[in-house]
């Protein structure tokens, strides 16, 4: 006679459900693409930063220029762009704001008369705050 077992056998169920394994396979993808997707959302910042600070310092350059079609001459400081210096007779301003003598950053952009190869030198030191550098933290001018 055959007998006719009522208990399953172990190899012809299977649970539902993922392993551990499997599990933490997923939640390394998921970091893997949360860190490139955090890359690319920071890495366009530090440029649209940059890039902001490029237009700023051509935009500060001009209104610098105005002042200086103004008064005869180029402003002894940047803070004459934005308040009448004493002697400056013919000043038609305020040709900047408070707010456009500092860089993306929130650091004071660098200003110099003479400049080495102009009238003046308007610097914006970069995403570092230091001379020199790469990438975005290298210097933007207005001889560039």
């Amino acid at each position: 006679m055959n007998r006719i077992s009522l208990k399953p056998s172990r190899s012809g169920l299977r649970q539902a459900g993922f392993t551990l394994i499997e599990i933490l396979i997923v939640v390394g993808i998921i970091a893997i693409i949360g860190g490139i997707v955090a890359n690319r959302i920071f890495g366009g910042q530090d440029r649209a930063k940059w890039q902001l600070a490029k237009s700023q310092v051509q935009t500060l350059a001009a209104k610098i220029e105005s002042y200086e079609l103004d008064n005869g001459g180029p402003p002894n400081q940047l803070q004459d762009l934005v308040t009448q210096p004493s002697g400056a007779g013919s000043w038609l301003g305020p040709y900047a704001k408070e707010a456009e003598l500092k860089d993306p950053w929130g650091k004071p952009f660098e200003y110099r008369v003479p400049g080495q190869n102009a009238k003046f030198d308007l610097v914006s030191l970069g995403a570092d705050g230091r001379p020199g550098g790469d990438s975005w933290n290298r210097d933007i001018s207005n001889a560039d």
